[in-house]
């Protein structure tokens, strides 16, 4: 088998690091040959962070629906009244 010739001027592209909030910086993220995602920062200090600064779209739902019932509660109820 014979080795693959390097084409002379063309370099290895370098992956600039993508920004990240300052609280997770130094954050890196892979996934291993077991699938299993392997990380150099605590992952309680990323639920913390998670938790302080991205809003949870199935809470907001569940929110959404239960104020939702409510007034319509309220509304039936005030159509009986009258």
């Amino acid at each position: 088998m014979m080795a693959k010739k390097r084409v002379p001027g063309k370099a290895k592209k370098i992956k600039p690091k993508p920004r990240v909030h300052k609280d997770l910086e130094g954050l890196e993220v892979s996934i291993d040959t077991f699938g299993e995602i392997r990380s150099n920062m605590n992952i309680e200090k990323i639920n913390e962070f998670l938790n302080l600064n991205v809003d949870d779209k199935k809470l907001l739902e569940r929110e959404e629906t239960e104020a939702r019932k409510k007034r319509e509660k309220e509304e039936k109820l005030k159509n009986k009244k009258k």
